[in-house]
């Protein structure tokens, strides 16, 4: 995918304006909070493209205790929130960060249905990740954009970032949607008429000049469509180079667009929204792991690490820089991205092992919570490697794979081609295919199907969490996520993918850029995956990751109108 549009970017030029937000992924809330509480504004970005890895996210936002979760019918409460928060962050984050989060939530959520013709839908029944957790929910936290028209951008619909994956038909599919669709081949009395519906919902959408998406399409294009509202000036193509400061307060920017750069003045400050690291391989592979490679990630192209290197040039702290919101996913063909494996790892049928042909975790645990375990295990010597996905011929007959391949559909050719795919009539064959020891893992397929079997995971704990059960098949019982591998076998290669990078510039609650010493700087603020997570080393809920970036994006806004106000004359570049 290109980095630019087939728009022109508006001109940069020379000038002075309060607030200047460097990216367009939920940077784009701090544009909307600061535009409402009038402030002149300007939105930074560096590819052709607006959105950010928003645009190419599932879209989910978790913000507890909101009036649009009550108003779904959610029981919540922010006392049981900050009682997970304070179990699940287990003091990896300074407290005030998601203690802040937590007070600015129903303020942004009023604030999105203010600003933006979105209109939203509670995820009910998707689990936060941690629910045994005190204060954790079962019932879930997490919602997401209604199916919303990307023609409401008009012309700028060419700049709204595209997504990665293309249905083969017009189809907005909710991630509640994606649950039902996943097992319609075993469930069609719940699944088909949902896959019907979105594809009526699309199909009929066209007919009539409007092109229906969901996710973090749906998202990204109703924040823009609220930027575009309110007239807030969005310059893409267009890349940050320089802070500029005056005394202990940065004061604007100096900007490149096009080979030509530009100075913008900031009365009230400048906020960072610029995302991770994402895609700085050298710097992924001093604080994360030397195993990581180029491609791995599904971060925009853009996240390279720009803002953060130039905070910690300023004399900016940073904190949590080895992690990531890791996300196991198949071995990408070449120039094309990881598939990433949501519900395929909950399912019953399927397993996943490491280089010695052992399991090594709950496979349907939350997606992080895998990566930091095969990080923990390269930090004790003991390199998980190569990780193989196995399944069976039933398992590959009765689910979605990979977001691509629906039930009976042939794992292509081109898995097969590339190394990533293998076909076996049992486990010595299938070891022998991919390198794996033969004894180990056809001990560990019996083991995993003596436990299925039991429907009790003695050794990892599959399904003994809400969490892991909303991914599992209902129809498989004692356990929704257990099963045991009968019949020929297929492997599938697993990397460890991501979201993006969580770790960055240290922040506090109003979501001012911290020095080493722990003292802010003034006008400077970062959030979204700029700032180090909020949440420390956890992920609370499904997009906890977008929602401290919009919360933060209305805490960084509101702090600019009532604590900004500086002589910008004087200013000078920091390089």
């Amino acid at each position: 995918m290109s980095d630019r549009s087939t728009l022109t970017p508006a001109p940069a030029h020379d000038t002075t304006v309060d607030l200047v937000v460097i990216g367009s992924g939920t940077g784009m809330a701090a544009a909307l909070a600061a535009d409402e509480l009038g402030l002149e504004t300007v939105i930074v970005e560096k590819t052709g493209y607006v959105g950010g890895s928003t645009a190419l996210s599932g879209g989910a936002f978790w913000i507890p205790a909101s009036s649009l979760l009550a108003g779904e019918g959610a029981v919540d409460s922010r006392e049981r929130a900050e009682d997970y928060l304070r179990a699940v962050v287990a003091g990896t984050s300074p407290d005030e960060r998601w203690q802040s989060f937590l007070h600015h939530g129903e303020e942004t959520v009023r604030l999105l249905q203010r600003t933006t013709p979105m209109r939203f839908i509670w995820s009910k029944g998707y689990s936060d990740y941690h629910p045994e957790l005190p204060g954790g929910s079962s019932a879930g936290r997490s919602c997401e954009c209604r199916p919303f028209d990307l023609a409401t951008l008009g012309a700028e619909r060419a700049r709204l970032r595209p997504t990665v994956l293309q249905s083969p038909m017009p189809m907005p599919i909710t991630g509640f949607d994606y649950k039902w669709m996943n097992l319609m081949a075993r469930m069609p009395r719940r699944g088909v008429p949902r896959v019907v519906h979105r594809v009526a919902q699309g199909i009929g959408g066209k007919v009539l000049g409007r092109e229906y998406a969901a996710g973090g399409q749906a998202l990204a294009a109703g924040l823009y469509a609220g930027v575009l509202r309110a007239g807030i000036p969005v310059w893409t193509e267009t890349s940050l180079q320089q802070l500029i400061t005056d005394g202990d307060r940065v004061t604007g920017v100096v900007l490149e667009q096009h080979g030509r750069e530009v100075t913008v003045r900031a009365r009230r400050g400048v906020v960072l929204a610029a995302g991770g690291f994402d895609h700085d391989i050298a710097l992924r592979r001093e604080f994360q792991s030397p195993a990581l490679e180029p491609g791995w990630s599904l971060g925009s192209e853009g996240n390279t690490g720009d803002a953060i290197r130039l905070g910690r040039a300023a004399g900016a702290d940073v904190a949590s820089m080895d992690q990531s919101w890791w996300f196991p996913a198949v071995a990408p063909l070449p120039g094309r991205s990881p598939a990433v494996l949501l519900a395929e790892r909950s399912l019953p049928g399927s397993l996943i092992v490491d280089r010695h042909g052992r399991r090594f975790v709950n496979e349907a645990t939350d997606y992080m919570s895998i990566g930091q375990r095969i990080l923990e295990r390269e930090r004790a010597g003991d390199p998980v490697g190569d990780m193989w996905m196995v399944f069976d011929q039933r398992y590959r007959n009765s689910y979605v794979f990979a977001a691509e391949l629906f039930p009976r559909m042939p794992i292509p050719d081109s898995w097969y081609d590339a190394g990533i795919a293998h076909r076996a009539e049992g486990p010595a064959d299938l070891a022998g295919r991919t390198g794996l020891p033969v004894e180990a893992l056809t001990a560990s397929v019996h083991r995993f199907n003596t436990l299925a079997a039991a429907g009790v995971d003695d050794d990892f704990g599959r399904g003994s969490s809400a969490y892991d059960r909303y991914y599992g098949d209902p129809t498989v019982t004692p356990n929704p996520n257990l099963r045991p591998l009968d019949g020929p076998l297929h492997a599938v290669r697993i990397v460890l993918g991501d979201l993006g990078t969580c770790g960055g510039l240290a922040t506090d609650g109003q979501a001012r850029v911290l020095r080493e010493d722990r003292t802010p700087f003034g006008g400077l603020y970062a959030i979204g995956n700029t700032a180090a997570n909020a949440f420390g080393a956890a992920y609370p809920g499904a997009g906890a990751t977008i929602g401290q970036g919009l919360v933060y994006g209305t805490v960084a806004a509101r702090h600019a109108a009532a604590h900004g106000g500086v002589d910008t004359e004087s200013a000078a570049p920091v390089h």
